[in-house]
């Protein structure tokens, strides 16, 4: 009963609501940013390299935090349930998603860093906080941090925990009844030490993992997509041809590329769904525009890179994939043993392990933040401890229940997070337009770029910018 009613959840979702909110929210931020996910790519990468205070967070800092949760295992086996059951045409609407949400994840990042706030150790902020301090309801803005807790905490954490234990199910020592167990345990014991450090150890070991495991992950599918390079045009042509196939897709919507695309798109890059500015709030940044436009950045390093790599090394093989989400990390090893023979699975393995391992962080320390949201103050060490014993068994028993379900829980708690973010962001998103004037009219006078509340006529009470 309970998976019927997720399944319907599900369907209700994604078939109507989320796909019209994000995807017109997504093309009115575009328009109203002048195509900013575009026409400042220069920028991005300019804004990412800002120096700040030896003790606060930097633009590179608060974007490992956002890409470790964003590039995980959602980029490997999440890209594989789409082309598993919805086909290649999902890889095009991934696309679509990531390109349009670039412009969606702007915003609600810039507005993160105008409504930040102080603290003891820095700056720290999120959706909960803008929509508090600019709707004055903070009982909306409670409901979105428990959606947040459990979408983080729970839903996508045990979905970590069960497809890093997948990638070994094609190994002979594999079994069904223990070795979930077996390897749920460890990587619950060993992010429940990374834990102990708090949220300083967190940035510091996603901001060092990141970039190593996601460009070592990138070179080896470019270097597997140029030796399969022959197949390459016949890729591209199903992947079209199946984008618009319009019979398959109307014909049953519900298991369409459209929606798999949509679905697998939006869990991967997580563009207004409202979890990135809890990382961009901890920024320090002499204007909220450039965080906004470091996390357009992340989008499409992790859809555009990351996801269309594992898409193209997959698609390249020759391997057609099973119609099953069980099967889809046992398709990406068969589809690298192909070229790379015995090392293929291998390779799988190991970058699961360390996607699997940042993303599980990045996902805590969103959690983290929410509770500190709701408590209203940093919990106690007594609290605080519980919590994380909590955190570790949710990733032990994850990586023993079912796949179908995990994913279906995952996209319902991802969804209404969605549907209380992306209304409030259209409702504030003229604070953004604003702030995005306000930052490129300074960097085309050749002024030391700075920012002020009232450079915006922004009527709400701030800790920063005053």
């Amino acid at each position: 009963m309970f998976e019927t009613i997720i399944n319907g959840l599900n369907n209700a979702l994604y078939s109507y609501v989320l796909i019209i909110l994000l995807v017109l929210g997504g093309l009115y931020f575009t328009v109203r940013t002048r195509f900013a996910q575009f026409r400042l790519l220069g920028q991005q990468f300019k804004a990412v390299t800002e120096k700040t205070d030896k003790n606060g967070v930097s633009s590179f800092q608060a974007l490992m935090v956002s890409t470790a949760s964003r590039v995980g295992t959602g980029n490997i086996i999440g890209v594989a349930t789409a082309l598993c059951v919805g086909g290649f045409g999902s890889v095009f609407w991934m696309w679509v998603i990531a390109i349009i949400g670039a412009a969606s994840a702007f915003v609600e990042s810039t507005l993160a860093q105008i409504y930040k706030k102080r603290g003891k150790d820095g700056c720290y902020g999120g959706p909960a906080y803008y929509i508090e301090a600019a709707t004055g309801r903070k009982w909306l803005a409670v409901v979105f941090s428990v959606f947040l807790i459990l979408t983080y905490g729970f839903g996508f954490n045990m979905l970590a925990s069960f497809n890093l234990q997948s990638t070994f199910s094609t190994y002979g020592f594999y079994d069904k009844t223990y070795t979930p167990w077996i390897i749920g345990f460890v990587v619950a014991a060993l992010v429940g030490y990374c834990l102990i450090g708090g949220g300083k150890r967190i940035i510091s070991v996603t901001s060092f993992l990141v970039p190593v495991m996601g460009a070592f992950y990138i070179l080896v599918a470019v270097a597997i997509s140029a030796i399969n390079f022959r197949l390459l045009p016949e890729v591209f042509r199903q992947i079209f041809a199946g984008a618009f196939d319009t019979q398959a897709i109307f014909g049953g919507f519900s298991g369409s590329c459209v929606m798999y695309g949509i679905k697998r798109g939006l869990f991967s890059n997580e563009a207004g769904v409202g979890s990135a500015p809890n990382a961009s709030a901890s920024a320090d940044v002499s204007h909220p525009a450039k965080q906004g436009l470091v996390q357009t950045l992340s989008v499409f390093i992790d859809t555009m890179l990351v996801c269309t790599a594992t898409a193209f090394m997959c698609m390249s093989s020759g391997v057609t994939p099973p119609a099953d989400s069980e099967q889809a990390a046992a398709y990406v090893q068969e589809a690298l043993s192909v070229t790379l023979g015995q090392i293929g699975p291998i390779f799988i393995t190991v970058a699961m392990i360390l996607f699997a391992f940042t993303t599980l962080l990045g996902n805590l320390f969103y959690v983290d933040k929410s509770i500190n949201y709701l408590l209203g103050k940093e919990p106690s060490k007594a609290v605080r401890n519980g919590y994380y014993v909590v955190a570790s068994l949710v990733i032990f028993v994850g990586a023993g229940l079912n796949a179908d379900l995990l994913w279906g829980v995952a996209d319902v708690l991802m969804g209404g997070m969605t549907l209380i973010n992306m209304p409030v962001i259209l409702y504030l998103g003229k604070y953004a337009f604003r702030a995005l004037r306000n930052y490129e009219e300074q960097m085309k006078s050749g002024l030391e770029v700075t920012f002020r509340k009232r450079d915006i006529d922004l009527p709400h009470e701030t800790d920063y910018w005053n």
